[in-house]
């Protein structure tokens, strides 16, 4: 099964997959409201602005599976992305990116190892995973790596289709 085969389901509860942002380079993030790392937001939404129109986008997925950290309903969760930071990004329904109920989604996008090698669970909040235009995992990066860091954003430039 291709990454874009997983059945996804928006925040507003609408069914979705990746394939509707086929073509594209993607960077798919457990997202978090209520966390030290929250303020990254911000930077995915300067990577959304600023590589959009060259066929790029953010993919949101909260998670509550690391203190708690997004409680909130699917409505809070859009009301304090859109309010807070600006996100223009599509947010996805909550989901579990470790444990027993993993999603599916994060089931094969776990088996991609980091820069160390280390393959495996989602360590916290603000995990990223870049994709190709054609579904292919590029890179993983730690909860740790900004947004802009220099070696997201190289990476990011290398994987753009436009």
């Amino acid at each position: 099964m291709s990454l874009y085969d997983i059945p996804l389901r928006t925040l507003a509860g609408e069914p979705a997959s990746l394939a509707d942002h086929k073509g594209k380079a993607l960077l798919i993030v457990n997202v978090a409201s209520k966390c030290g790392l929250t303020p990254q937001y911000a930077g995915l939404e300067r990577l959304q602005q600023r590589y959009a129109e060259r066929g790029f986008t953010v993919l949101g997925f909260p998670c509550n599976q690391f203190l708690g950290q997004e409680p909130g309903s699917a409505e809070e969760i859009a009301t304090f992305c859109s309010t807070t930071y600006g996100v223009s990004f599509p947010l996805f329904e909550k989901i579990d990116v470790n444990g027993d109920d993993r999603h599916p989604l994060y089931a094969k996008l776990t088996e991609t190892p980091d820069a160390e090698g280390a393959a495996g669970d989602i360590q916290w909040n603000f995990e990223k995973f870049l994709l190709t235009a054609d579904g292919t995992v590029a890179a993983r990066f730690r909860p740790g790596t900004e947004p802009e860091a220099a070696e997201l954003i190289a990476a990011l430039e290398a994987h753009l289709p436009a």
